[in-house]
C-alpha cells in the first residue's frame, strides 16, 4: 500500500457512512444521490464546484467521461444523474472505489468504478469525450505523465476539465491538510506551471481561472456554521477538522490557491 493509499484508507467506510446516514434520519432504502451531497464531494465548494466545472466544460448528455481520482463517487453520480453522462470513475484507493460502487447501487445511479493509477490508465487511446479531475493531482508528483495520460485517452477535440489546489507564492504549507498529513505526499505546483505543462502535453487551453477568494469564503462560512452531523470527517477521520483549519490558513496566507481550467485536445 502506498503512502497516499494509507492516507485515505478507512476500514469499514461504507458501513460507517450508512450508519451515519441512519443517525441523521435518512433511510438507506430510500436514498437519492442528492442525500449524499454532504459526504461525497471531496473537494472545495462541494457540489457547487462540480456544477460550476460542468458548466465551464459544457458537459453534454451521452458523453463518455473519465473521472480521475473519483473518491467515493459524488461528482460521477452528479454527472450521470443530472447531465446524462456515461461515467467511469477511477481511484487509487480500493476502499473509495468499493464505497463509491455501493453508494451508487443504493441510489440507483449507474457508474463504473475501477481501482486504477492515473499515471497508467487501463483504457485504450481515444476512449473518452471528457477527462475530469477534482482535487486529485495534489497527490501526484509526475504531472507530465498525468496530463499525457489524460490526452492519450481523449478522443480528438475531447476536453480535460480540472479543479485543483495549487501552490501559492507564500509557501510552505501548514500540515496536515485534507490530501496529506506530511509534505512528502503533497505535490502542489503554481498555476503558471500547470498552464505550461498542459500546453506541453498538447492541450489547447479554453478556460483558466483562479478561484482562491471564493474557496476561502466558502471554507470560512462553513466554519462559522459549526459542526455538521454529516461531513467528510466520516471519510477522513477525526483529524479532518485540523486539516480543514490548516487549509483555511494556507489559502488566507497565500500558501495555496485554487485553479479551475478546461482544455481541449
Amino acid at each position: 500500500m502506498t503512502g497516499v493509499q494509507k492516507h485515505y484508507s478507512r476500514e469499514g467506510l461504507t458501513d460507517g457512512i450508512l450508519s451515519a446516514l441512519k443517525e441523521s434520519g435518512l433511510d438507506p432504502a430510500s436514498l437519492t444521490y442528492s442525500d449524499l451531497a454532504a459526504i461525497d464531494q471531496f473537494h472545495t465548494r462541494g457540489r457547487e464546484a462540480t456544477r460550476d466545472l460542468a458548466r465551464l466544460a459544457e458537459v453534454r448528455a451521452g458523453e463518455r467521461v473519465l473521472d480521475v481520482g473519483c473518491g467515493i463517487g459524488g461528482p460521477a453520480r452528479l454527472l450521470t444523474a443530472e447531465l446524462g453522462c456515461q461515467v467511469t470513475g477511477i481511484d487509487l484507493t480500493p476502499e473509495f472505489c468499493e464505497t463509491a460502487a455501493a453508494l451508487s447501487r443504493l441510489v440507483n445511479v449507474p457508474v463504473d468504478y475501477q481501482q486504477a493509477n492515473a499515471l497508467d490508465l487501463p483504457f485504450p487511446s481515444e476512449s473518452f469525450d471528457l477527462v475530469w479531475t477534482q482535487h486529485a493531482s495534489m497527490n501526484i508528483e509526475d504531472k507530465d505523465r498525468l496530463y499525457a495520460e489524460a490526452i492519450r485517452v481523449l478522443k480528438p477535440s475531447g476536453r480535460f476539465a480540472l479543479y485543483d489546489v495549487v501552490a501559492g507564492a507564500n509557501g510552505p504549507l501548514h500540515f496536515p491538510v485534507p490530501w496529506s498529513t506530511l509534505p512528502e505526499f503533497s505535490f502542489l505546483i503554481p498555476p503558471s506551471v500547470v498552464r505550461a505543462k498542459v500546453e506541453q502535453a498538447g492541450f489547447r487551453i479554453l478556460h483558466f481561472e483562479e478561484g482562491t477568494a471564493e474557496a476561502l469564503e466558502w471554507f470560512q462560512k462553513r466554519a462559522a456554521d459549526g459542526p455538521r452531523k454529516l461531513s467528510l470527517q466520516l471519510v477522513m477521520g477525526p483529524e479532518f477538522a485540523t486539516m480543514v483549519a490548516n487549509q483555511i490558513r494556507n489559502l488566507a496566507e497565500g500558501r495555496a490557491g485554487m485553479l479551475r481550467a478546461v482544455c481541449e485536445k
